[in-house]
């Protein structure tokens, strides 16, 4: 089944649906025990004041990720505005990004974040917790592939941070 990206920073019904599952998402990450995400769930006020950051902020990117016309995960791009320690400031950041359980390991995410790559060409970075080591080894799977070996990998203070760049699509008209 194709997978597509659709920008969602106007629409009411792809806001609604990434509301919805978000409660998924915060519990797959609940259980890395980073310190972050167990204070944030549905009832918290924040979820709020997050989501009007994601949707209002002419710095983010908010995308529903598409299995054919059903949405099966979330992205949120970002453009950073403070470089992290040391480090030339990325063009985009992946603030954040899910695919349902049910959809995983089936390529969803790959082609997903391919698609955004083409989508959003620059310099890109990465963050992933150690505490995460499956989302580690997805992103750096995932950066090799695109970037064709040509990204960087640092490790400190408990994250990973990818940075590599990515390519406009070039179409081929026939």
């Amino acid at each position: 089944m194709l997978i597509s990206i659709r920008d969602c920073k106007y629409s009411k019904k792809d806001r609604n649906w990434i509301e919805y599952v978000y409660s998924e998402y915060l519990e797959s990450l609940a259980d890395l025990n980073t310190g972050v995400y167990a204070l944030l769930d549905p009832e918290n006020p924040q979820q709020d004041e997050i989501f009007a950051n994601w949707f209002a902020n002419e710095f983010s990117h908010p995308l529903v990720i598409l299995r054919g016309p059903d949405p099966v995960g979330f992205a949120l791009v970002t453009r950073p505005r403070v470089a992290s320690s040391g480090a030339k400031l990325a063009d985009y950041f992946m603030a954040e990004f899910f695919i349902r359980k049910q959809y995983r390991r089936s390529g969803a995410g790959r082609s997903a974040a391919a698609l955004i790559f083409d989508r959003f060409a620059g310099e890109w970075e990465i963050l992933q917790y150690q505490r995460n080591p499956g989302a580690v080894l997805f992103w750096r799977k995932v950066v090799a592939d695109y970037s064709r070996g040509n990204f960087t990998e640092k490790t400190l203070n408990g994250e990973t941070r990818h940075r590599f760049k990515s390519r406009p699509q070039v179409r081929q008209d026939n």
